[in-house]
């Protein structure tokens, strides 16, 4: 279809039946972007004259990192059987620390495309998505993709989706999206396929605004679906959330840039800008409506439960007001992130986030970085603890330095998670041992087919945040991958340990540790921090202590002037008189001194070697 047509279409001429709004899911590296890349291409949204890489991935993080981390929409028009039809593509992120994104994506959906790598197969993130989509009631079309590539085994890996998900044969459609081979049979699948949205255009007005970011000059920009009735330029929204009303100044679709129209209607995805300007006002799973004419307020979505938490601050504390407004604006774009108000001895005032897993949390920081220009340190990260202390109270503790004194603690329960690791049988025997190594307790295995298996575990939540999918990457040679859950909690023998610079704790290098582990964990942190610690012109003490018991010790020798180069001979009583007072200084200056702690020093916490 020639490019130049959208202009031509009037929305109103979309009823329902002509819609078809969908989503790419899969396991991530399995071709999402590629395939949206050549869906645009084919309905003339964008030229395929041009090289055409990662279109709906806009963020520097994405194309520098080759991954998908926000959920990006574009509007297709695809003529089918005579008719022209109005279909909505959501690409979305593969990495278990996005699965948020993936399911307020798969909220504004009927319809959902299963991309599955012809040469990898199931992978764990394959089956998270589809029990996501399978328990969001919809319509699932599977695809296997890279059939192109020589290693590529489609017969084998049709029998593994009908293993794991009992998806037949004659259903799934092979694909090259590189290669541009099978495309051809998608959109007249999805059309066929994927139902139509069940909105009535007679009721009044109700959309469920399921994404939003900031944009400079223009304020809040909103991406809603349109569940019934519709919506004109000039008309007035009210936010069931905040009960404020705002002037619609801008309405349209994302095509993928905006295109600016009239109005949008029933069972449309599109954008509206209402003049919001403070980032508060725009709430993910909000339901907007007409003053007057009140609705049944949409379900909308469950909060994000944080997985990890870390301290946010910035390096010079007179940034603080232009961090908090980065984190206000990047927060309305990533609603998953917990963020509340914090202060440390060592740092000054921040910031304490709660993210989904560890690489949400590095993305978060790369994008403070790249898109707001801030400088930021990153604490070592934690998990929520439960604390029942011995007057039966029981306490949340998110942050190490909370952690109350070990005499009046009771009990320490700490999070547990079912992990789901599918890999090939000749790594098995490493990842058995990996798991054993973080206190895993084996739950299942079973086999996916004859070379490939799936491992249940269940994992202390504490264990896995630092660096366990690197080290499971590592031991597999990068073809085991892994999905989990949260499990609960489980009573465990817990301590707080302390890292102290001459004498003095660091409250935001303290962390929470298992007791057998202590001394070994004590002892590597210190040999760590003596490395990324800068020379002072004083000596430096680094101690792991557990209470008042100091279990790790390592020095950092002191830079030492040569005070008696200007003595030429002469009684040995003037050059004694000089190191005396050299040393008084010093010791003095121990006393008074601050260390300065580098970035590394909070990111050698996170590389603890095995």
């Amino acid at each position: 279809m020639d490019i130049r047509l959208k202009q031509d279409f009037d929305l109103k001429d979309f009823s329902p039946d002509l819609i078809r709004n969908f989503s790419i899911i899969a396991h991530i590296d399995h071709g999402k972007s590629t395939l949206a890349d050549r869906l645009l291409e084919m309905a003339g949204t964008i030229s395929s004259r041009t090289k055409n890489e990662q279109v709906l991935d806009k963020l520097q993080v994405e194309r520098e990192r080759g991954i998908t981390v926000k959920a990006q929409t574009a509007s297709l028009f695809v003529e089918h059987a005579g008719k022209i039809y109005l279909l909505n593509l959501i690409d979305t992120p593969g990495h278990v620390d996005f699965s948020y994104e993936v399911s307020r994506s798969l909220a504004a959906c009927q319809g959902a495309l299963l991309v599955v790598d012809a040469v990898q197969g199931v992978q764990a993130q394959t089956m998270a998505n589809f029990y996501l989509a399978f328990e969001n009631g919809l319509t699932i079309v599977p695809l296997i993709n890279k059939i192109d590539m020589q290693s590529a085994d489609p017969e084998r890996i049709g029998r593994e989706m009908d293993k794991a998900f009992d998806i037949k044969k004659e259903e799934t459609l092979l694909i090259s999206a590189k290669m541009r081979l099978g495309l051809e049979a998608i959109f007249p699948t999805v059309i066929e396929r994927i139902p139509a949205p069940q909105g009535d255009p007679n009721k009044p007005f109700r959309a469920l605004l399921f994404d939003s970011w900031y944009d400079d000059y223009r304020g809040v920009i909103c991406l809603v679906e349109v569940v019934d009735g519709s919506i004109h330029k000039g008309d007035t929204i009210e936010s069931a959330n905040t009960g404020q009303s705002y002037e619609v100044l801008e309405i349209g679709l994302m095509y993928p840039d905006p295109l600016i129209n009239s109005a949008l209607y029933t069972g449309q995805v599109g954008y509206i800008i209402g003049g919001m300007r403070s980032v508060k006002e725009a709430r993910v799973g909000d339901t907007f409506f007409r003053p007057k004419y009140p609705v049944e307020q949409l379900p909308g979505f469950k909060p994000a439960k944080s997985m990890v938490f870390a301290g946010v601050y910035p390096v010079d504390s007179s940034e603080f007001e232009e961090l908090r407004d980065a984190v206000e604006k990047l927060t309305l774009n990533d609603p998953s992130v917990h963020v509340e108000k914090e202060s440390s001895q060592a740092l000054g005032v921040g910031f304490r986030c709660g993210f989904l897993g560890l690489l949400h949390m590095d993305v978060f920081r790369q994008r403070l970085e790249q898109e707001y220009d801030v400088d930021i340190i990153v604490t070592s990260p934690s998990v929520l603890f439960k604390v029942k202390l011995t007057s039966g109270k029981e306490e949340l503790i998110e942050n190490p330095s909370d952690f109350p004194d070990q005499s009046s603690i009771d009990e320490v329960f700490e999070p547990m998670i079912n992990a789901t690791i599918i890999t090939p049988k000749e790594y098995l025997g490493n990842l058995l041992k990996l798991c054993q190594d973080r206190r895993g307790e084996q739950l299942d295995m079973m086999y996916l087919d004859e070379n490939r298996l799936v491992l249940k575990y269940s994992l202390p939540l504490s264990e896995i945040v630092t660096d366990f999918y690197d080290k499971l990457k590592s031991v597999s040679t990068g073809y085991a991958s892994f999905d989990y859950e949260l499990a609960g909690y489980v009573a465990a023998p817990l301590v707080k340990m302390n890292i102290l610079l001459n004498g003095k704790p660091v409250d935001a290098l303290s962390l929470i540790v298992h007791e057998d582990r202590a001394f070994y964990v004590g002892r590597q942190l210190t040999k760590k921090l003596k490395e990324v610690i800068h020379r002072q012109m004083f000596e430096v003490a680094i101690q792991a202590a557990i209470g008042a018991k100091v279990i790790a010790r390592e020095s950092v020798s002191a830079m030492r002037k040569n005070v008696i180069a200007k003595c030429y001979g002469g009684d040995i009583s003037r050059k004694r008189k000089l190191l005396e007072k050299q040393k008084e200084g010093k010791k003095k200056m121990k006393q008074i001194g601050n260390v300065e702690l580098p970035q590394e020093a909070f990111l050698t916490i996170l590389q603890n070697e095995e």
